[in-house]
């Protein structure tokens, strides 16, 4: 077996892709937004899930199972959420039947539940720790880092201040500040989910803290009672189990500004630190059939919806279909979910091999040089692929290709086939049908060969009642 090539990653830190080198080798650390469980989560947040489960598998491939800490949080308080119980449970609310505290609390629960059972029919890997914010807001018993405290030391530093019943950000403050985005300071917008209000000291100043009214979710902090703004809750998730500095972060690209370029302010400034992480991956935006997703498109899908509605293509959708689509395209670029792309995707499965065990065979090294060379998911589906082929002819290499597609998170079984592709293969059994019958051999053959490299197999039998000959077909591993 060649040497484990060197994991190589594109930074968004300092626009460079070069060698990874980890603070410590036994420790290796890594943390990825997660999402705010107000809704189920739709196809666009699938992505990065499924792009930081690669990381996490390649990173534990590389630098041993127990050397790697994978931090994902759940936000689970947000004036979104609080707007969800409003309108979900609003009769319940006002008639005093349900507290909205209560309220939020059935929203997070159902909405974190749907989350994890989503993306685990993704084949996604639970991570490390999945810290939830509202256990991260005051001081904690275990000492833990938490968001009040961290708020507290800006403000005794001077980077935080106290104006119109909020705490917030001195940008000002961080000589730096917008290193990640590129962006100068006087072009920075509000980094909060907020106007730009007079009281601020520069437009771009964000909240930490705000007031709560009496019927909203708080707590009791030195500024009054009130709840975190949206950035300081993963600067304190990220501490509490990472370290004050940590080799990764991750997330989607719409979040460099403003949550990371504040997060990293927070945290710079709260710890006297000279970095946050040391490399920033990004992954790209999902379009829809060639449009930006929404609602009012109409193009709006969940993975929910793709896994167990006839919604999208009017069918459902096998979880490891989804999540090979996804993989077709590099993780940094923009990608055109379809349904062309997850039949493409579809065909690709039926054709490879699902009998190998991966705990008996080796990651193929052409698959491990393309997760290595910047998670190039492309490069390694197609050498996938090859091998596939090859353990096709060679039943020793099967448990080697097992263990190369569970490197990618893809366990190969036998899935339902689409419609479409169910009629293309009955029209080509007819033609071929209609060949024999003309005696035109060899290019019945040709239909057959066609079919099979496509990992449908034929098989010629008779009729019991008429002698005709008749022809049953499977999709092959």
């Amino acid at each position: 077996m060649a040497d484990t090539p060197v994991l190589t990653l594109y930074n968004t830190l300092t626009r460079t892709k070069g060698p990874f080198t980890p603070i410590d080798p036994q420790n290796v650390r890594m943390y990825v937004c997660g999402p705010t469980v107000y809704d189920f989560a739709h196809i666009g947040n699938a992505r990065p899930v499924i792009v930081f489960d690669v990381l996490f598998r390649v990173l534990r491939h590389v630098f041993g199972e127990t050397a790697v800490t994978y931090a994902r949080n759940i936000t689970d308080v947000d004036d979104k959420i609080n707007a969800r119980a409003l309108r979900d449970f609003g009769a319940e609310i006002e008639s005093g039947r349900l507290s909205l505290n209560a309220a939020i609390r059935q929203v997070t629960e159902k909405t974190a539940n749907q989350f994890h059972a989503d993306v685990a029919a993704l084949g996604c890997l639970a991570p490390t720790h999945e810290p939830r914010a509202t256990e991260f807001v005051q001081p904690r018993d275990d000492g833990k880092a938490d968001m009040i405290t961290l708020i507290g030391r800006l403000v005794e530093r001077g980077h935080a201040y106290e104006a119109a019943g909020e705490v917030l950000f001195d940008t000002g403050s961080m000589a730096d500040y917008g290193q990640l985005s590129k962006r100068n300071l006087d072009e920075q917008q509000a980094g909060a989910r907020v106007a730009v209000d007079g009281h601020k000291k520069n437009p771009g100043d964000f909240v930490l803290w705000k007031r709560s009214s009496p019927e909203e979710p708080g707590w009791e902090s030195p500024w009054g009672r009130g709840r975190p703004g949206w950035h300081i809750e993963c600067s304190a998730m990220s501490a509490a189990y990472l370290g004050e500095t940590f080799d990764i972060h991750g997330g989607g690209l719409d979040l460099i500004f403003p949550h990371h370029e504040n997060e990293i302010a927070q945290s710079r400034c709260a710890h006297g630190t000279s970095v946050m992480a040391n490399v920033w991956m990004h992954n790209g935006f999902v379009q829809v059939e060639g449009r930006k997703m929404s609602k009012s498109e109409g193009n709006f899908v969940t993975i929910h919806e793709l896994l167990h509605e006839d919604s999208f293509g009017a069918r459902q959708w096998p979880g490891e279909v989804l999540r090979l689509a996804m993989l077709m395209t590099h993780y940094r670029e923009p990608i055109d979910f379809s349904v062309k792309r997850l039949e493409e995707a579809e065909r690709l499965l039926a054709r490879w091999p699902a009998e190998g065990r991966a705990e008996r065979g080796r990651v193929d090294d052409a698959v491990l040089a393309a997760l290595c060379d910047d998670l190039n998911t492309v490069a390694a589906v197609q050498a996938l692929h090859g091998l596939a082929g090859r353990a096709a002819q060679d039943a020793a290499l099967l448990d080697d290709f097992a263990a190369s597609a569970a490197l990618l998170g893809v366990v190969p079984r036998k899935v339902e086939v689409s419609g479409a592709l169910e009629a293309e293969v009955e029209a080509a059994i007819a033609a071929r049908l209609a060949l024999l019958k003309a005696r035109d051999f060899a290019a019945a053959d040709r239909i057959r060969d066609d079919l099979s490299g496509r990992g449908v197999q034929l098989k010629d039998g008779k009729d019991p009642q008429t002698g005709e000959r008749v022809t049953t077909w499977e999709v092959k591993r």
